[in-house]
């Protein structure tokens, strides 16, 4: 099982707070370092000195980091056009080099942040995220010295140069996300290479494995085609004093930590991992929300990722 580590640095963290625990995660050997994609904070935190944009964060962290993957978890479709977000993935994948970006893409929910920054959110958003998927894809695969064209109910592309090419081939992996029964399943199979459940019982990830995986043979694809991956928050401490202290940290309950994330001792955490393995997950995604506290990381690699 891949561990990567996934941050909210719209909880409150600047570029270079980013690119230490980036640069700490790469160092202590995690897979990948990925970021959301959100303009404001959520709950009680200051979220000071305020929102970072995810695609200028990991276009810094290509140069600054050598081996660890980058990628968003997940960039709403209602935040950048689709030409110019194929633009943007491309070059911080030939900034950061073949193999090491990856596109997470969905719909976005989040309407505060939409009206907080001037950003449009229609009512109805799966539209926009299917003819995004469809486009960015288009661009990526038409071939060099050929035009990509659309007409869509939301975007119209005439005669595009389809340019920049990614340089990973084919290009960038696509990750996405979500609940949906039907569409979203359908949509996960037609353009993503990974599916994603974010914060899901195991029950709720088993049952959504299980219909994305029935799409992805609806679609002629082979099972291993599709990488399987959950996203929960961690909260790993030594003994119970550590626990309850990083759980303080992000205002939450150890209790209701080990209920719904990744906490409590390594083993501990070691044997939900296992659980979650058991359902098809191939992928975890530790979401942590204290970036001050490397030592948490550390822990992580050295207990934890180190038994997998």
């Amino acid at each position: 099982m891949d561990l990567r580590i996934f941050t909210e640095p719209q909880q409150g963290a600047d570029y270079d707070t980013l690119l230490t625990v980036a640069k700490a995660s790469e160092d202590l050997g995690f897979d990948a370092f990925f970021r959301s994609d959100h303009y404001l904070k959520m709950g009680s935190v200051t979220g000071l000195p305020g929102p970072t944009d995810a695609w200028i964060t990991l276009a810094g962290l290509a140069r600054d980091t050598r081996r660890i993957k980058l990628g968003t978890l997940v960039s709403p479709a209602t935040f950048r056009l689709p030409g110019p977000l194929a633009i943007s993935v491309a070059q911080v994948d030939a900034m950061a080099g073949p193999g090491r970006v990856e596109l997470g893409l969905g719909t976005g929910w989040f309407g505060d942040e939409h009206t907080a920054y001037g950003i449009p959110f229609p009512e109805k958003r799966f539209g926009l995220f299917e003819e995004q998927l469809e486009i960015i894809t288009g661009l990526w695969n038409t071939p060099e010295g050929q035009t990509f064209d659309f007409k869509g109910e939301h975007y119209t592309l005439t005669d595009s140069p389809a340019l920049p090419k990614p340089v990973t081939k084919p290009h960038p992996p696509i990750v996405i996300g979500g609940g949906g029964p039907k569409r979203t399943p359908r949509l996960a199979a037609q353009y993503a290479d990974e599916y994603n459940t974010s914060f899901k019982s195991f029950e709720d990830s088993e049952q959504l494995f299980g219909t994305v995986r029935e799409a992805v043979a609806a679609n002629g694809r082979t099972p291993e085609s599709m990488t399987y991956s959950a996203a929960l928050v961690a909260c790993v401490g030594r003994d119970e004093a550590e626990i309850a202290r990083r759980a303080a940290a992000i205002g939450r309950e150890p209790a209701e930590l080990r209920e719904n994330g990744l906490a409590g001792t390594p083993a501990e955490v070691v044997e939900k991992l296992g659980r979650y393995a058991g359902i098809g997950t191939q992928r975890v995604y530790m979401q942590i929300l204290d970036l001050q506290d490397l030592d948490h990381v550390e822990l992580i690699a050295n207990e934890v990722m180190r038994q997998l």
